[in-house]
Formats: C-alpha cells, sequence, structure tokens
C-alpha cells in the first residue's frame, strides 16, 4: 500500500472551468461507433524547437462520487509523480447535475478525457457515442482479470467493454444486537414471516424507550424499493425489479408475499411511525439512538455510524430474510457495474488507457476495498487483501450469496411505477392480485414497445438459473 499524500486544495479543482478543464477539444478517429484501433502513439515528443524536454500530456477526469474523492486525488497525485510517460492527470468533482455537465462538455468539444460512469448514464453515454471502447487496449491478462465481474448493458454493450468495474455495495439487514437481547431473540430472521414476528417482539420489548421493531424510508420510493424488497426477492431467486430473464416479460407476482409482510409489520405497528415519509438519513439517526431494532440498507452503512451518526449501540448485519429461508439466488449488489471510462473525444487515448491501468492496477483497487470505500467485485483483489478497517465491516463482506444479477431493462411505464405502488400497498392495502395484474399489463405493455422501438434489445434467458450467480464474489 502506498503512503497517502494530499492534493493542494480541493477547492482550486471545483474552481476550474467547463472550458479550462478539457484536453480532447475535437472528435477522434477512434470513436465508439468505430472498431477498435490499435492505441496510438503516445504524444510526448518536444513542440518547441530547441527544447529537450516533452511537455505534459494533459488529461482531465471526472467524477461525481463525494465519497472517495480524497482517495481518489491521492491515487492521483501520486500517478502523477510517479509515472514515466509524462502524463498529468487533473481531476475534477462535480456535486450536481453531473450528466448534464457531460452533455454540455460533448456537444460544445470539451469533453473531459477520463469520465466515471455510473449504471444510471452507462447506456446512455454509449448510445451518445461519449465512450471509447476498451477491448483493443487490455492484454490477455487485464481481460481474464476482470471476465467475472463483466455485466452486459453495465460494463459491455453490443460485444464491446466501454468500462471495468470496481466496487459495489453488499445488502443486508442492520439490525440492533441489544434490542434483540432485550427481546430473547437470538438470532436475525431468515424468513418473511419471522421477520413479522421479530418485528413484533422488539416493538414489545422497546415499549419503555420509545423503540420499534422496523423502518424503512418511504420518502424515497426507489432507494427504500432498492434496499430492502429488492434484496430480498433476490436471495429468494426472484429478479429485484421484477423482470423475470427466464421468460424475457416482466411478472411482479412474486412480490406478493413480501409485500404483505411488510404491509403486516405496518398494521401490527411494528414500524416506527411517520415512515410514510421518513428518510434514509433520519432513519439511521433513529437506529443510531436505538429506536429502530431492524431495517435493510447497504454497506455504507459501517461508515456512516462511524463519522455520520456515532452510536452506542451494539448493532451487526446479516444476509436479507427470504420468502421461505431458501435462498435461491444472490443478494445483488447495488450501485454496481461501470466505473472508468476513456472519452471518446479525447485525443490522448494512450496515455488516457495508461492511467485507467494504473487505476485498476491490484494495488490501487486494494487499497480502495481495504480503506473501505466499497466492496470488490474482483474475488483476487478480496483474497489478496485485507478486510476494510471500519468497524461493522464485518456482517457486509462478500459470501457465496452475494452476487451481480443481469442488468434489467429500463422501460417509461404509464401510470404509478411498482416502487410507489409497493409504498402504497404497505401503507394503505387494497386488492393484491388486481394490482399486481395492472401493473404486469402496463409493464410488458412497455416492454414490447421499447423492443418495437429499439431501445431494448434484452430477450428471453431460458436457461437462466439464480443459484449459478452463487458464488461469484467469492473464492
Amino acid at each position: 500500500m502506498f503512503n497517502k499524500t494530499r492534493m493542494v486544495t480541493v477547492a482550486a479543482l471545483l474552481a476550474l472551468s467547463l472550458s479550462a478543464c478539457s484536453s480532447g477539444n475535437g472528435n477522434s478517429t477512434n470513436s465508439t461507433k468505430g472498431t477498435n484501433e490499435p492505441a496510438p502513439k503516445a504524444t510526448t515528443e518536444a513542440v518547441v524547437e530547441g527544447t529537450k524536454e516533452a511537455p505534459k500530456v494533459k488529461l482531465n477526469y471526472w467524477t461525481e462520487d463525494r465519497h472517495d474523492l480524497t482517495y481518489i486525488q491521492e491515487v492521483v497525485q501520486r500517478f502523477n509523480e510517479t509515472n514515466t510517460e509524462n502524463i498529468e492527470v487533473e481531476l475534477k468533482g462535480l456535486s450536481e447535475n453531473y450528466n448534464q455537465s457531460v452533455d454540455i462538455a460533448f456537444s460544445s468539444k470539451q469533453a473531459p478525457d477520463i469520465i466515471r460512469t455510473t449504471p444510471s448514464n452507462f447506456i446512455p453515454f454509449v448510445k451518445k457515442g461519449y465512450l471509447e471502447p476498451l477491448d483493443g487496449y487490455m492484454n490477455d491478462a487485464m481481460k481474464t482479470k476482470f471476465q467475472g465481474a463483466l455485466i452486459d448493458k453495465s460494463n459491455m454493450m453490443n460485444g464491446q467493454i466501454f468500462s471495468l468495474p470496481n466496487y459495489g455495495y453488499s445488502s443486508r439487514l442492520i439490525y440492533n444486537v441489544d434490542l434483540f437481547n432485550k427481546a430473547g431473540i437470538t438470532s436475525p430472521p431468515k424468513t418473511l414471516n419471522e421477520m413479522v414476528e421479530v418485528a413484533k417482539k422488539l416493538t414489545e420489548a422497546g415499549k419503555d424507550i420509545g423503540a420499534y421493531g422496523f423502518a424503512i424510508n418511504f420518502k424515497g420510493a426507489d432507494n427504500s424499493f432498492e434496499k430492502a424488497p429488492r434484496s430480498i426477492a433476490e436471495l429468494s431467486g426472484i429478479g429485484g425489479y421484477g423482470y423475470d430473464f427466464k421468460t424475457g416479460k416482466y411478472d411482479f407476482s412474486g412480490f406478493a408475499d413480501i409485500m404483505k409482510a411488510f404491509k403486516q409489520m405496518k398494521d401490527d405497528g411494528s414500524m416506527l411511525p411517520g415512515v410514510e415519509a421518513l428518510d434514509i438519513d433520519p432513519l439511521r439517526a433513529q437506529f443510531a439512538e436505538g429506536k429502530i431494532g431492524m431495517y435493510l440498507s447497504i454497506s455504507a452503512e459501517p461508515g456512516v455510524y462511524q463519522s455520520q451518526f456515532p452510536t452506542e449501540v451494539n448493532w451487526s448485519a446479516a444476509l436479507p430474510p427470504t420468502i421461505s429461508g431458501d435462498i435461491a439466488g444472490v443478494a445483488g449488489y447495488w450501485k454496481t457495474g461501470p466505473w472508468l471510462s476513456i472519452s471518446s473525444q479525447t485525443k490522448n487515448k494512450k496515455e488516457a488507457w495508461t492511467f485507467l491501468e494504473y487505476m485498476y492496477s491490484d494495488e490501487v483497487l486494494r487499497t480502495y476495498y481495504e480503506d473501505g470505500y466499497g466492496l470488490s467485485l474482483l474475488p483476487a483483489i478480496v483474497a489478496q487483501s485485507k478486510d476494510p478497517k471500519i468497524p461493522g465491516i464485518e456482517g457486509f463482506l462478500p459470501t457465496q450469496y452475494d452476487g451481480l444479477w443481469p442488468i434489467s431493462p429500463k422501460v417509461t411505464v404509464e401510470g404509478t411505477d411498482f416502487p410507489n405502488l409497493f409504498i402504497k400497498y404497505a401503507i394503505s392495502g387494497g386488492d393484491l392480485d388486481k394490482m399486481i395484474t395492472d401493473v404486469n399489463t402496463r409493464y410488458n405493455a412497455a416492454l414490447d414497445k421499447a423492443r418495437a422501438s429499439g431501445d431494448v434489445t434484452t430477450e428471453a434467458m431460458p436457461d437462466f438459473n439464480a443459484k449459478s450467480m452463487q458464488g461469484m464474489l467469492v473464492k
């Protein structure tokens, strides 16, 4: 592990204007719409007659990430100080309107050379021709290193690799060990029925301190859905977004028991009052105060309780419960897939690839994992690394039941989407069979429309088996 240093100032980086922070100001012949050509030669020859020292090749690197910015600044500085190819990388962190800023930069031919790609912007960026295919730059060893973690429509499109993976967040049930002990409960629930019963017992045991058995941040529909019912469904072998990979159709019927369980906890009075308007940080604050027995979230929580909401509560984490207790799939990693990409507009593709090789080196990825910025998706990195240094991370480390699901198609559905429908039922009830029939009809109509237009190319996978994904993140 290298010694950490500090960048001069973060403010200086963030103050750079759009025009000043781009070196790629023209279209390249090796664009995403073309084939993978050999990387061009480095442009490090001196341009001033009589000068022996070559000018720096300057690359601009944009990211929207905040949680790891200090570490990435240190990594970039070390690269600048140690690389032998006369390359200088300038990092810019954009906290707001990142995708819009990238769009503006490309339209004005002032795009950054290195781009942080995410699960939400990967497909749009590829379709707009922003990203350079990486296949032609990768040697056999590097292809082998990342092979098991590459996901179609997350790292790859149309058979080409546009971004390599690094990390993700595991999904877990976080629980208050002190309240469990007070209620006489020795282990976290493994089934939905157990979760409902445990929530009721925790609420009864916590009456004297105003604690409740369960909480969920219903204010954010997508966020609460992905952290809670999605993880239960996926570990149970059901596509977490309602898409059935075997049939190539949407089918939310597998969520019926999950929806009933959440409604039952609400009806029992086992949920923290006010979950309808509860956001994730207020939920965490209540948990830190000992007012919540359990909730479902991701491996960012140890860092939250170390710095943002320090707590004296004795807490732990376990795999989410499943519908019946049978683990028929894997708990899918959250916000995972792409990480860094090369701009199709950069004039310095060889140098950009040299920087990407450095960023994806074992040393950088190992330290990223060990310092707790995210759980590595690469078994080889996990195997050679020490456990992350954050207290409480033990329960979130990769197991054979964590994995990477294929990407569900993205469709624009008319009417209420499923996450909001889930919340509506949990709070107010209704005719569940009718709700599921209706949402299936609307989502499949949207899917048919997207396929007809060519926006979605995902087809049925008759041989798909969710259990086959078990063990993919550990050796």
